[in-house]
Order: C-alpha cells, then structure tokens, then sequence
C-alpha cells in the first residue's frame, strides 16, 4: 500500500491556500490543519489579554510564558465545517477579523511561539496522510513533504478576495485598507527573522490570479495523484 503524502502548501496572504487545502484533504481523505489559524489564534489570545496592539507591537514575554495555557484545537462543526476553537471555545470567525490580521504578524514573528506551534504541527502530520497550509509549512515543518506548493496572485486580485470575504462577513473595510494589511504582512512574513516566507527550492509554484478555484483543484489533485502512482 501506497504510503499517504505530506502536503505543504504555503504562500502569501489571501491566496486562497486554505480553500484548496480543504477541498484537497476532503478529495483524498486526509487530514487538514491550518497553521495560520494556529497563530491567529494565539494572536487573538493575546489580544483579549492586552498583551499586542497594531501600534505597540507585543510583549513577548508574556506572550511566550502563556503558550502552555493557549489550546488550539480543529473540529467539525455541526455544519461540517473545519472550525478552529481557542481553549474550548470556537473562534474561527473572529480569528478572521481585521483586529487579529492587524497583529497577527507581531505575534507569528516570535521564536518561542512559532517553535511551540511547529512541534504541535509536526506531531498533527508525523504518520503522513495531511495537507498543511501555512507560511513555513514545506521549509520549515514539513522539509521533506512529497508534494510542496507555494501559492500566490497579484497584489489586487488578492485585496479583492479578502474584501469580498470581510464583506460576506459583515465587516466594512475599505479595498485601500485591505491591501496596505496584506502588503504589510508579506512584508513582515517575509523578512521576520525566524522562518520567513519564501518558497522552498522544491515547490510547485501556483500563481492563481486568473485560475478559478475549480481549475486550481484539479491542477493540484493531479499533481498529487500523480506521486501516488
């Protein structure tokens, strides 16, 4: 029996890489974690705790000495959808507010949180079968995955799709405020000390600003099908 892969799909903001992560893991029947909800929700804990701020940045100290209270869990809702829970209690719409993505970068940057939350992620994919979306998910985590894919589009396009998200959402953002977020977290991602954003030698490049999500997802599932052979 065909051992099943490890799946890292990394990339810029707004890209998509969670949407076709789900649809990959529930194509293939694997399981599917979202990295970046991990740190929005730490984020979100250390929000609530008045320990980060847009302006401030963050108190790493105390960020980093209550990881051991901050419990991150995926579970089903009773709507079928892959739903984050902070400490219990489900926070997967609020992890997505434009409070959390104002500092969810001062947060992701830290040693001892990305080093706590890849050790919860490598242990989530230890045995294979998983598609993991993320910012160091096929450099860092997984270096080893079989199928890595590093996900981006124009800065517009990508804008456009999370305004049109927070917009569903009952959000009112303006379309400038939305793109100075996501330049700005590329910019922190990308030049943060610790892990940064880059694509690993060995990935797939997914540039999807003019594919739909549909071409996008047979693109990707053939690709893995194919090292499944």
């Amino acid at each position: 029996m065909t051992k099943p892969l490890t799946i890292a799909i990394d990339g810029h903001s707004s890209t998509g890489k969670s949407t076709l992560a789900k649809a990959l893991a529930k194509s293939m029947n694997y399981v599917y974690v979202d990295s970046g909800a991990m740190y929005r929700a730490v984020a979100l804990y250390a929000l609530r705790k008045g320990w980060v701020s847009k302006e401030n940045g963050c108190d790493s100290e105390a960020i980093e000495g209550a990881l051991d209270d901050v419990q991150i869990s995926f579970e089903l809702d009773t709507s079928g959808t892959n739903a984050t829970f902070l400490n219990g209690h489900r926070v997967e719409e609020e992890i997505r507010e434009m409070a959390v993505s104002h500092v969810v970068s001062h947060v992701a940057k830290l040693s001892e949180v990305r080093r706590h939350l890849v050790a919860l992620q490598q242990a989530m994919g230890r045995n294979g079968g998983v598609v993991m979306d993320g910012r160091d998910i096929g450099t860092v985590v997984f270096p080893n995955a079989e199928l890595k894919i590093f996900m981006t589009a124009s800065d517009d396009v990508r804008a456009a799709r999370r305004k049109a998200e927070l917009d569903h959402n009952g959000q009112v953002v303006s379309f400038t405020e939305v793109l100075e977020n996501l330049k700005s977290r590329d910019k922190a991602d990308m030049e943060r000390s610790d892990s940064p954003l880059f694509a690993a030698a060995d990935a797939r490049t997914l540039d999807n600003s003019d594919m739909s999500r549909d071409d996008q997802f047979e693109l990707v599932l053939g690709w893995a099908k194919n090292l499944l052979v």
